[in-house]
Formats: C-alpha cells, structure tokens, sequence
C-alpha cells in the first residue's frame, strides 16, 4: 500500500484516505482462468483493468475480453495506454494524466480528444457508454477511461487512485477476507532448482509448508502431494520474471504464491487447489477437485463423433466448448497442454467415421514437431490460434468450403420440391420440348428439375420432362420462387416417350418436381437450411401425392 500512496501522493488526496492492505494484480493474456468461477462461486478478480491501445481502438482480442467481462458481469475500468505515442507528445515521469495534458501543446491536445472520440464511439458499437475518468457521472453505467503511458508511467496515479476508490466504494462486501481456502491454479512451470511448480492465485485463506494438496490432474485422476515451498517474488516484482524467489512458512490471502510440490507435472491450470486437512474426508475433496473436469467431459458428444480440442487451461477449454456447443459443432475429445502423437492418433479415428470431423483445434498451445509431421501423413487438419475468434473463424471457413464442395458435388442428384399451375392461354408449344407459362404456387423450381403429373387414369405420377430452361421477361433464370409467373422449356430424354399438353394431361393439372427417396435424403443432409417450413411440409405432400414411401 506504500508503493501505491506514493505513486498517487501527486493527486493530493490524504494518505489516510486509502482503507486496503493493497491490491493483487494478475495480468491474463495467456490464459483465462480468472474469468472462471472456479473458487467455490467467487471469480477470481474483483475488479478487472482492460488495456486498450488509443493509436489502434478495440482489436479483437479487446472485445472477446470485453464480452467475457460482461457475461462474468465483472466491473471493470480501461486503460487507454500508450498516449505517449500521440505525435510531439512531451512525457512528465508518473504524473497524473491531466497535468500531462495540460504540459502538451494545442495540437497535440486536439489530436487525443479526436482519437478518445474515435474510442468512445467504438465502445458505443459495443453496446457499452464509455466517458473520461475524471467526468464519470455513474460508474454503474458508465465505463471510466483512464489514459496512461506504460513506458512514462503518466495517467498510473490516477489508475491506482480509481481502483483503490472503486474497491472501497463499491466492492467492499465482495472482497475476500481470511477464511476457507480459496486457491487457483493459474500456470505450472518447470523452474531451475525447483523442478515442476504451481503459480497459484490465494485469494482467501492460508497456505502452510508442509500442508497436504490436492489438485485436478490432466490424466483424470486428482493429485495429492505436500507443499515442499511457498515462494513468493521480490516486493513490487511479477511472479513471471526471474529473481530469488522469498521462502514462506506460511502465505495470507490475497497473494500470488509459487508452490514447489512433488508430482505436478500433470497438474490442470486453471483448476482450483484444496488443503487436505486432518479431519477431511480425502476421497470427498479428491471428487470436488476433479468436478471441473468432470463438467467438461460431459459436454463430449456421446456418439463419439466430433472434433479434438486442447487448449492451454481448464479456463480457455471452457470457453472454446462453449463456443463449439453455440454453433452445434460435436466434440469427441479434449485435453489441456502441448499437442502430441497422440492426440493426433485420437484425432485420426475419425478419418474413418466422418471424414469431415478429423481436425485438432489448438487454442493458445505448442505443436510438438512430430505430432505435426503425423498429422500431414494421415491427413489431420490441425487449426491454431491464440484468439478463440480466431481459431474459430478459421475452423469454420475450412467447414463452409466442405460444405460447398459436397453442394457442388450432390447439387445434380438434389431435387427441390415445387408445385407449379399453367397460366390459362399461355400454352406456346404442346409437344416436346413444351414450353408453358406457369406460376410456382409453392416450393421453388430450378433448372434441371425432373417435373410430372399424375395420370388422369392411372391416378399414378406421369413424367412428363425436364425443366431445361427458366425465363422472366424474357431474361433467363436459374430458379423461380414461390409466387412468380416464368416460362419454362420442358425437355424429355430421346429414350423417353414425349409428352403432350391437352392429350396426356389438361391444362388445368398441377405439375409437381419429381421427388424420389434419395433426393430427398439428399436434401436432408446437404441442402437441408436451403429450404424452409414451408418447403419441407410440400416435401411431405409431394411424398403423399406420389406414393413416396
């Protein structure tokens, strides 16, 4: 709280104004486990900081957290970073924003209060009303931008002011206090001196040396192990970057801690951590360790079709199966790290069943080189990316060029279903090829059609051509819709006996396309969005009026 008072004693606010022992901050590209509730219902951030570039405006990347934050309904406050990139900007080392403003000349001024606009306006698309910090009426209803320099520290007084002001304002019934444990698993690491160790966020609760742990393991079977180090970083240094690490008997929420513990080799990032204590029932914390995982694994298709997922934490696992459930895309397999051989051998299976299903989707996670190599051999498609939009963009235009090559492919065999009437005294040819004014009462004709007539006698359906050749106003057609009037050519093969208007059939008889079985599966499974309600309940007329079992 020290670091924080004088970083902010330039805003002349008193120093006993500040009621928090002091804040953890995690910063999270790279994994999304904050935003999961995993510690027992709580998220693991109270208040959130989105950093948003003023030369570039919202990327991407910005509004996928933008609407994680807003489904964890998270508060949070934006940094509006990198002002020192403004044009003639002259920097003054960590003062507050508006005495860096007023220190700049006109020009400069000028050019920040178009691109804030330029941000405000980007916010506004998404919904969301944004305003400077200083004139924020509401923060309920307004997002607070704050402009800062991370290279000048300019605008940091009054980012540390807002979150500390926001916290003891609004946050307070929210926050943890020491109580029952509360721990996250956010990274595992191998660390020189320590082997595999755990960077865990403790945000309620105490941790000990020598306290039994259980936490979620990759393999589906839960790790139980001793804590053989709490080690913490350097006061006022990330736990990322390499110092000597301060050994600890015992850590107090809220605190960044590294465990070093046998076995974890396999451990879950973004699980949550439990201490087996004397008087728990081990085998009850061991099944509520594992139920996260257990959730994902209902989520996989049971039929045991589907695409292979990975991804780099339990977090980013969630949200990619999310995503695969809202577009019904099925999922037959998933798993957390570096992709291997055999995740591409699982991968592969579907090579057999549903070509179309043997993919890999890596999101935010290494590809061994060998696991590549056999993926170009057997043919699996590998898709990667470090943004689920990304990824998923990808997948999907690979899964729409599919579908595109089998619509090409079964577009010949389709037959769309059509109900057409001859428009009295538009007969100009009766013999084949017969060529009719007609208007679609129902359904929708294409070129190519098979079309007939059921037989005035026989009561049995009469073919009576091929619709070869569609006109409206004498400009040709592929298709006519529901409610238009066209002319249409209707050919017959040369080993087909030729049709006559007014001797086979009358004028006043309905035409129908000439549906079989297997156009009809053909529809179901390939063109089946290209039809509406209304198409499909002719589908089941036409099978009616011709006998289709």
């Amino acid at each position: 709280m020290d670091a924080i008072k004088s970083k902010t004693h330039l805003l002349g606010h008193p120093a006993d104004a500040y009621k928090l022992p002091g804040l953890l901050v995690i910063d999270t590209p790279g994994h999304e486990s904050f935003t999961n509730l995993r510690s027992r219902g709580s998220s693991l951030c109270n208040i959130a900081v989105l950093v948003v570039d003023i030369m570039h405006g919202l990327e991407p990347q910005t509004i996928e957290s933008i609407n994680i934050l807003r489904g964890r309904k998270t508060p949070f406050i934006v940094a509006l970073n990198k002002i020192d990139r403004l044009f003639d900007w002259e920097p003054l080392a960590d003062h507050p924003f508006r005495m860096s403003l007023a220190h700049q000349k006109p020009r400069v001024q000028a050019e920040f209060k178009e691109r804030l606009q330029q941000t405000i306006l980007a916010f506004a698309e998404q919904g969301l009303n944004a305003i400077m910090f200083d004139e924020n009426p509401n923060p309920a209803r307004y997002v607070s931008l704050v402009p800062t320099s991370a290279h000048s520290g300019e605008g940091i007084p009054d980012l540390l002011h807002l979150i500390v002001q926001l916290t003891q304002s609004r946050l307070t019934e929210k926050l943890m206090y020491l109580s029952e444990l509360e721990c996250t698993v956010l990274e595992v690491k191998v660390i020189e001196g320590h082997g595999t160790t755990i960077d865990v966020i403790l945000s309620n609760g105490i941790l000990n040396e020598g306290d039994r742990i259980c936490v979620c393991g990759l393999d589906g079977k839960p790790i139980v192990t001793t804590i053989r180090a709490l080690l913490t970083p350097q006061p006022l240094r990330e736990l990322r970057v390499k110092s000597a690490y301060v050994h600890h008997k015992q850590v107090k929420a809220a605190l960044g801690v590294k465990i070093s513990a046998p076995d974890l080799e396999k451990a879950v990032a973004g699980s949550r951590l439990m201490v087996i204590g004397e008087d728990d029932d081990e085998d009850d914390i061991k099944e509520e360790v594992m139920a996260d995982l257990a959730d994902l694994m209902s989520s996989l298709d049971t039929s045991g079709v589907g695409v292979c997922v990975q991804a780099s934490t339990l977090g980013s696992l969630e949200a990619l199966l999310t995503f695969l459930k809202q577009m019904e895309i099925p999922v037959s397999g998933i798993n957390i790290g570096p992709v291997h051989k055999k995740d591409i051998i699982r991968a592969s299976v579907m090579l057999e069943r549903r070509k179309e299903y043997a993919q890999l989707l890596a999101f935010d996670v290494p590809i061994d080189k060998d696991a590549e190599q056999l993926a170009n051999e057997v043919g699996v498609r590998i898709f990667t990316a470090k943004i689920i939009y990304h990824l998923f963009d990808a997948y999907t235009a690979y899964m729409k060029e599919l579908d595109e090559q089998k619509r090409r492919d079964e577009a010949p065999r389709a037959v769309f279903p059509c109900l057409l009437k001859i428009v009295p005294g538009n007969i100009f040819n009766r013999r084949a090829p017969i060529l009719i004014g007609v208007e679609v009462m129902e359904g929708l004709l294409k070129i190519n059609t098979p079309l007939c007539v059921i037989d005035p006698e026989t009561k049995m359906p009469l073919r009576i051509g091929t619709c070869t050749g569609i006109e409206h106003n004498h400009k040709p057609r592929q298709q006519a819709k529901r409610g238009e009037q066209v002319a249409i050519k209707v050919d017959c093969a040369v080993y087909e006996t030729p049709r006559a208007v007014g001797r086979h059939f009358p004028e006043t008889a309905e035409i129908y396309s000439q549906i079989s079985r297997g156009s009809i599966d053909i529809l179901k499974t390939t063109f089946r969005n290209d039809l509406s309600k209304e198409d499909w309940a002719l589908v089941v007329k036409l099978k009616r009026v011709l006998n289709i079992t």
